[in-house]
């Protein structure tokens, strides 16, 4: 994580052509539950030909523990990756059919456990049918053979509500919530019965929504703007939360093709933290 990563997505026309290599995946990264957006939907199931169903809820989510979309463990990364027939040397190229929602968690599983070629498709299943390539209603079935990538958790992608509590109280990192505007300033009840609203002390506030162009990404130098006039141009560590950890991830893609390099997920994000009455929030903004 030293180094920006402006090289995190593939086109569409990349794909097409890239596709039918030996060592290439395409994984997809789907959810069955979208939130914070209205979710796209499809008569059928609809996948890009040739690709594998990561399930990533199940088994690249950790559910033994009490708060939602836990990020999983080396073990389960381990496991699934293989069984997807996938080594160590191969390339992965993940997308959501959402456009962009899913596939940057994907991708950021897929980093911080030690996998060096994966990259999201930008405008994921929505881009690729609007640029009218072939679609198929059914995934691939995994290679016979078990991959070999062994999954080595880089603890340094994620950080704690501890580490978070520190920040807020040191200043040293800028902390950016990904939820809609109405919940960041605890204007809209939260999902979750019991839950706070509002938000962590001293974050800003960019929903997720704003750093996409439809269904891609917007550009790297419209999104730096972004970044910098939020947080500053010498604010270059950013912490990203949202509400259980997924489009927080959206937000930590963006920093990286706007060439922030220090970029590190909250993933217990809100779930955690505004359940928890010992941590401090804001109910209004601080912009």
């Amino acid at each position: 994580m030293s180094t920006s990563d402006k090289s995190c997505l593939v086109t569409t026309k990349w794909l097409a052509e890239h596709k039918s290599q030996p060592n290439l995946h395409v994984l997809d990264a789907s959810m069955k539950k979208v939130a914070g957006r209205t979710p796209l939907e499809y008569n059928e199931l609809t996948v890009i030909p040739n690709s594998l169903d990561m399930a990533l809820e199940k088994n690249f989510t950790d559910t033994s523990t009490s708060l939602p979309n836990t990020f999983p463990t080396a073990e389960q990364v381990t496991l699934a990756t293989q069984t997807l027939g996938i080594n160590k040397d191969d390339t992965l190229v993940l997308y959501d059919n959402q456009g962009i929602y899913s596939s940057p968690r994907a991708w950021v599983i897929f980093k911080s456990m030690g996998f060096k070629q994966v990259y999201i498709l930008d405008g994921g299943l929505p881009q690729w049918l609007a640029d009218s390539y072939p679609a198929d209603t059914e995934h691939a079935r995994p290679k016979s053979a078990r991959g070999n990538f062994v999954a080595k958790f880089e603890k340094e992608w994620l950080v704690t509500a501890k580490q978070v509590l520190a920040a807020t109280q040191s200043g040293a990192s800028s902390i950016i919530d990904a939820r809609s505007r109405e919940r960041y300033l605890g204007q809209k009840e939260e999902p979750h019965k019991g839950m706070r609203s509002g938000h962590i002390r001293g974050s800003f506030n960019l929903p997720f929504l704003d750093v996409l162009d439809d269904n891609r990404f917007k550009k790297s130098a419209e999104l730096e703007d972004m970044f910098v006039s939020l947080v500053g141009p010498k604010s270059p560590h950013l912490v990203l939360t949202c509400g259980s950890g997924i489009t927080a991830c959206i937000l930590l893609v963006a920093a990286r093709i706007a060439g922030f390099s220090e970029v590190q997920l909250y993933d217990g994000s809100w779930s955690e933290w505004g359940a928890n009455p010992q941590l401090p929030i804001d109910p209004i903004s601080n912009i």
